[in-house]
């Protein structure tokens, strides 16, 4: 759960840099990457199903 929202607030802070500051508009394409790299992550980790350790 630490890992997607650092990926996450990695992703937003690249976006705003990217957005604002000008000829770095493929910050904001890397933070959308992430976005999207993220989301997957979480899907495809909430559907695998998890093991009970004893």
């Amino acid at each position: 759960m630490v890992l997607f929202l650092v990926v996450i607030l990695a992703a937003v802070v690249l976006g705003i840099i990217g957005a604002v500051a000008n000829g770095l508009f493929y910050l904001l394409l890397i933070g959308c990457l992430l976005v999207v790299a993220d989301l997957v992550y979480g899907v495809v980790r909430l559907r695998r199903p998890r093991v009970r350790q004893r």
